[in-house]
């Protein structure tokens, strides 16, 4: 049945950075953690952080699935979402809300996916609690997507920094 269901619509495919591949294959900071190594501001890592708070940093994901693709994490290293405190929770959230006005306001995004991989085997490939926001666009699918089921995101993460930081403080 699987296979019948691939030969009508293939799996899709993704063009990475090269970049990316590595990482994904394991090529990785000799850190750690990388996240705890955001919050050191540890120069073996990239640092994308928007901004933090008290309890939790904003950052823009270094290799994005859509323009505006951020993560938000606590600044204390846990690795299981119940472990975290009322008042970790509240923070991200808040951080959340702000991004979600930014990216809506500023990029008129139509949808948000937002989410966390929770555990080994969820798809996840940093072992610190990291919250996804994905900002959705209307018409986001390029003739990439259609003709050869493959995603292309064309926006460079250092200058979504760049602009997302600004936003960011416009806001404030």
């Amino acid at each position: 049945m699987l296979q019948e269901l691939n030969e009508i619509e293939p799996p899709r495919k993704n063009l990475f950075a090269t970049k990316k591949l590595a990482y994904a294959k394991g090529d990785r900071p000799k850190v750690d953690c990388i996240l705890c190594s955001v919050v050191e501001k540890s120069p073996e890592v990239p640092n994308l952080t928007i901004a933090e708070t008290e309890f939790s940093v904003i950052s823009v994901n270094l290799y994005p699935y859509n323009p505006g693709h951020t993560i938000i994490f606590p600044k204390r290293h846990t690795i299981v979402l119940t472990d975290l405190s009322d008042a970790e929770v509240l923070d991200m959230y808040k951080l959340r809300v702000k991004m979600m006005k930014i990216l809506s306001e500023k990029w008129s995004c139509s949808g948000f996916n937002i989410g966390y991989n929770l555990g080994k085997f969820s798809g996840g490939s940093i072992p610190h609690i990291h919250e996804h926001i994905v900002p959705r666009f209307m018409n986001e699918s390029g003739f990439l997507d259609v003709l050869a089921n493959t995603r292309v995101v064309i926006y460079e993460p250092y200058k979504m920094l760049e602009e997302l930081k600004k936003f960011w403080q416009e806001m404030e």
